[in-house]
């Protein structure tokens, strides 16, 4: 770096947030929700859920109700909500309700899926009051400071909360970080393609699924990002209070010059440097939704909540510095 110039992003993380133990494991079938059809991850999660072959724990759950919000003002959510809602109800059987109360009390427990983050925090406060657990698709929220809010209003409503990109679930991720193949993991990078909702940053909406990637193989402990932009990507450098470094290259595939788009990573570790090579935009759909059903079982979030948290600072930092020219960023935890 050639500025000197240090900018600081301190946010605050929750020490204990959403981490209610599993407890006893609800009887019967759990009929789950879908709030918001404006985005093909319903389509998706309902296809893998509803399985009548599965016999892992979709084998307990089934995906029975779906509301169908929306963003007026957002063409990628607008454009696609008759077309989702049409299939869901047509063709797999899913009943279409006409207000969140109405979905509440169809069900035991809640896929939060609108496609636009800014509408998640007033959308998940009612399903809190009913204390129906939640998995909330990406964008968590439409930035740093909701998604805490969000996290914050469920630990104080003692309601489990669960989100993640399905790019921490593919199973070509697990086997590149896999301890036997490649030691220690002693850095990473990760690559993913970009897109602009108008109403989002590209880092902020679609960001996650490179940086998720990073956060799965990693784990927490990020203390500075910078980011660079040019028209053909962002380029963000994650430094780890352990030495360790994450990057993530967020390819602006709408931009010709960008290059081919995808997703993968490379894992570097003490033993060997493995790679997924460009992964298949549904694989990771199967694995994520058996990890939703587990969580709607045993009330216990696959993620650490505080990780969710981090890697949505590591977004948010990387917009302040890419803002700031490429300068880098400082993550600061208070407890």
């Amino acid at each position: 770096m050639t500025r000197k110039r240090l900018v600081w992003l301190v946010i605050c993380i929750l020490m204990s947030v959403a981490t209610r133990g599993p407890g006893a494991e609800p009887e019967g079938r759990i009929r789950a929700g879908l709030l918001g059809l404006d985005t093909s991850h319903v389509i998706q999660f309902t296809r893998h859920m509803n399985d009548p072959k599965a016999t892992d724990a979709r084998a307990d759950v089934e995906i029975v109700a779906g509301f169908p919000a929306g963003s007026p003002d957002m063409p990628r959510s607008a454009n696609r909500i008759e077309r989702y809602t049409s299939q869901l109800r047509d063709e797999m059987g899913v009943e279409i309700v006409h207000s969140i109360d109405e979905l509440l009390a169809r069900v035991d427990a809640v896929l939060l899926t609108s496609v636009d983050g800014r509408v998640h925090l007033e959308q998940v406060k009612p399903v809190f009051d009913a204390e129906k657990p939640v998995f909330l698709d990406k964008p968590a929220a439409a930035n740093l400071a909701e998604v805490v809010a969000i996290y914050r209003l469920a630990e104080e409503h003692d309601v489990p909360i669960f989100s993640s990109s399905i790019r921490r679930f593919n199973p070509r991720v697990e086997e590149a970080m896999a301890p036997q193949r490649v030691g220690e993991v002693v850095g990473c990078d990760a690559f993913s393609q970009t897109y602009n909702g108008r109403h989002h940053s590209e880092i902020w909406f679609t960001g996650m699924h490179g940086v998720e990637m990073i956060y799965r193989i990693m784990g927490r402990g990020c203390e500075s990002v910078a980011c660079v932009e040019t028209n053909r990507l962002y380029f963000a450098t994650g430094v780890w209070k352990d030495g360790r470094v994450g990057t993530w290259r967020g390819i602006r595939t709408k931009t010709r010059a960008a290059g081919k788009g995808g997703y993968g990573v490379t894992v570097f570790g003490t033993q060997a440097i493995a790679t997924t090579g460009s992964m298949s935009h549904h694989m990771g759909y199967k694995p994520l939704t058996v990890a939703i059903a587990e969580f709607f079982k045993s009330g216990k979030p696959p993620v650490d909540p505080q990780e969710t948290i981090e890697l949505y600072a590591f977004l948010e930092a990387a917009e302040q510095s890419k803002r700031q020219g490429g300068a880098p960023v400082r993550i600061e935890f208070r407890r």
